[in-house]
């Protein structure tokens, strides 16, 4: 099948925006959209998800806690930062000219919005339609008899041992309450046993348990009944409190600051240092309160003292105070109409006709596109060279693996069969911060040589090097990935692997890994572009080749897919480059800083984002460079922190009918989506493109149809 499609009329998104200078300032803060209300709008269109009937009923919930979660991610990272710059008085913006406190009020009132949208969505349509297909989530007033015995008697053999309420009066100050637990504040009249009548009382949910129960079928009548912990503990509150009057009873949960502070300048054991502060991302400073919203206001406000909070940083809501945790309900239904089909993704045909992976390396290299293609061939790779006696030596980056990875497995395996084997952990993914330093101890137990990378620097790069004898000769064959070498998400992220044993880029992965693991300078690379060194400036090289071309008269197209783009000087560039007529289409999933469709400024450029089935999770640059086109894949998005502050790798995909592959399939089948792809207008707002007359078309289900031999949907 054939997918180069003929080359995409421009048409400018806005003409609302024109200018009249004569020479435009690209520094001019009006030119760039703040990003932390960039990452917003990206979950206003997950949440879009959970709202199109066209997808399977439990996907969109899954849409929808995938936007809850996300918005506790951006609470703990992002909001908890611009916090801590307005309380130490910082007053510096970025390109967008915005002060911390000025994003932080715009971001509060966008978030509240976007909150109340949530609970809108889980109301009104998810519980609907989730009834119709005789799956239900009882409240408290239709719980029957049966139900209601069944749940007493959970209540009495799982909830209560486990609970520990705590009155509030001298003795029993406020207690510590943890990250994202769910709590409740109760009220009470009358006095206790010891004459104590504080009124007020905290019941933490035991994390022991799970926070949806679903219920026997003997109970449900054979459909799918579900309760809420939550609904469980409030409605037997009065038994924690024998003797006195419960008048209420709400539910709260506290994000808190999660980002681990390390000074790299004092440090002399980042493991040992990490250990010490994981314990206090718990008990951080706070920086959102969410409470039911029928809690009393003097209640609330009770709480927003303890918690140091102001009024705008009270979230009251109207359903559960985590959405997240409804993610299991999609766990427990086993109805597969409900769900995206299921798939078998593509194995290679040279792999499934020569097994040996080193043998089929010889005659080329080999393109992975996850999750249509198969993680397998990669975790063949690491087994076979572990396996192999000829092989000599496994070097590897780990940012993320994920719990019981096979890879970790192989790795240990082949340091204890005697193999050198090093492994650079970073320590630092964030929220893997305690899985990396438990799969570190392990690997160094086994016998394997792990480092930690660089000091002020998150080694993010995935790279894979192997050397192996062969006669005289020593051999080297690299992985290189987009993606984290986890199983999991390599079935839900789209991501590109290149499996390649290329000499030149052998000996460029050979020197980062020297890099990280020893000292000295940075040597030449031949074929790969590094951060914080080469890959930068590189980009920025190729963009201004375009220009040239451009100014020449010549054909001048980039095309850049990420997660995100940022760095102002990268959006200058593209600004430039658009004035110089470059045609520029990025498809960029997440924050997008730039402005496109701006007359005289932006108006050569689209952006699109793609929100489907699959995280997309791709990096891939194209320049046409004059005809002779270069394609690169990479770890890095257009990020300061990514090209400053990482080491990142981005590595060129040469064979032409694999660079062909990665421009037909990873790049231009995600220009003619139009089922999927949501189109930035100027104003930072997206418009999700429409089908209207012509033919519907999904970048991911095309995919599927093509690799995966799924029927169309």
């Amino acid at each position: 099948m054939t997918m180069r499609t003929p080359e995409i009329p421009f048409t400018t998104q806005s003409e609302q925006q024109s200018t009249s200078m004569e020479i435009l300032d690209l520094k001019n803060a009006s030119l760039y959209i703040n990003r932390e209300l960039s990452l917003l709008e990206f979950n206003r269109r997950v949440i879009e998800q959970a709202k199109d009937e066209s997808l399977p009923l439990l996907e969109r919930l899954r849409f929808l806690c995938i936007a809850s979660t996300n918005l506790d991610e951006f609470f703990e990272i992002r909001v908890a930062g611009l916090k801590q710059q307005v309380k130490y008085g910082s007053t510096q913006t970025g390109a967008d000219n915005l002060s911390p406190s000025e994003v932080l009020a715009r971001v509060s009132e966008t978030a509240h919005h976007f909150v109340e949208e949530q609970y809108s969505v889980w109301n009104n349509l998810i519980i609907p339609a989730l009834a119709k297909d005789n799956i239900r989530l009882l409240r408290r007033s239709q719980w029957k008899l049966p139900t209601s015995r069944w749940i007493h008697r959970y209540f009495k053999d799982e909830v209560l041992p486990v609970l520990s309420p705590i009155g509030l009066d001298p003795a029993h100050p406020f207690p510590r309450v943890l990250n994202k637990n769910l709590y409740f504040i109760i009220s009470l009249e009358g006095k206790d046993a010891f004459g104590r009548d504080s009124g007020m009382a905290i019941v933490q949910a035991p994390r022991s348990l799970p926070r949806i129960i679903h219920l026997p079928a003997k109970v449900s009548g054979g459909g799918h009944d579900f309760v809420m912990l939550s609904s469980i503990i409030h409605a037997h509150v009065r038994d924690l409190f024998p003797g006195m009057n419960v008048t209420g009873c709400y539910q709260f949960k506290v994000t808190r600051d999660s980002d681990l502070f390390i000074d790299d300048e004092e440090i002399d054991d980042l493991l040992r240092a990490l250990e010490g502060e994981l314990p206090s991302r718990r008990f951080s400073d706070a920086v959102r309160l969410e409470v039911a919203d029928n809690c009393p206001a003097n209640l609330s406000q009770f709480l927003l003292q303890k918690f140091d909070l102001q009024p705008s940083d009270l979230y009251q809501v109207t359903g559960p105070v985590n959405l997240g945790r409804l993610l299991a309900i999609c766990d427990l239904v086993d109805r597969p109409e409900l769900k995206f089909p299921g798939f078998t993704p593509d194995i290679p045909r040279r792999l499934l006709k020569n097994n040996n992976i080193f043998d089929v390396l010889h005659n080329g290299d080999i393109l992975l596109h996850h999750p249509f293609q198969s993680f397998a061939p990669v975790i063949d790779f690491l087994r076979q060279a572990a396996a192999d006696p000829n092989v000599l030596s496994i070097k590897q980056t780990l940012y993320r693996t994920g719990a019981d990875s096979a890879i970790v497995e192989i790795l240990k395996g082949a340091a204890r069969a005697g193999k050198e084997v090093t492994v650079v952990v970073e320590l630092r993914a964030r929220f893997d911060e305690e899985a990396n330093i438990e799969l570190a101890s392990e690997l160094q137990q086994a016998g394997a040589h792990v480092v930690y990378g660089v000091v002020n620097y998150k080694t993010h790069a995935k790279m894979i090097l192997v050397v192996r004898r062969e006669g005289r000769l020593l051999r080297r064959y690299v992985h290189l990935g987009t993606g984290n070498y986890h199983a999991r998400t390599a079935r839900i992220y789209t991501d590109y692997g290149l499996l390649t044993c290329d000499k030149a880029i052998g000996e460029d992965v050979n020197k980062l890994f020297h890099q990280l693991t020893g000292l000295g300078r940075a040597g030449k690379l031949k074929k790969l572009l590094q951060s914080p060194f080469t890959l930068h400036k590189g980009i920025l090289t190729f963009i201004e080749k375009e220009i040239s071309a451009a100014n020449e008269g010549k054909k001048a197209w980039i095309i850049a897919k990420m997660n995100a783009l940022v760095d102002p000087e990268i959006i200058a560039a593209l600004y430039k480059a658009s004035q110089a007529n470059v045609k520029i289409d990025l498809i960029i999933r997440g924050v997008c800083c730039l402005r496109p469709g701006i007359k005289g400024i932006s108006e050569n450029i689209t952006v699109r984002s793609i929100v489907g089935r699959f995280l997309e999770h791709t990096r891939v640059y194209y320049f046409h460079n004059s005809g002779e086109e270069l394609v690169f894949c990479s770890s890095a998005d257009w990020m300061t922190r990514n090209l400053h502050y990482r080491v990142e790798v981005c590595f060129p995909i040469e064979e032409k009918r694999t660079s062909d592959t990665v421009l037909d399939y990873g790049l231009l089948n995600y220009l003619s989506d139009n089922t999927q792809a949501w189109m930035l207008q100027s104003d930072g707002s997206y418009k999700r493109l429409k089908p209207g007359t012509s033919k519907p078309r999904s970048a991911q289900q095309l995919l599927l149809e093509h690799y995966c031999d799924v029927t169309p949907s």
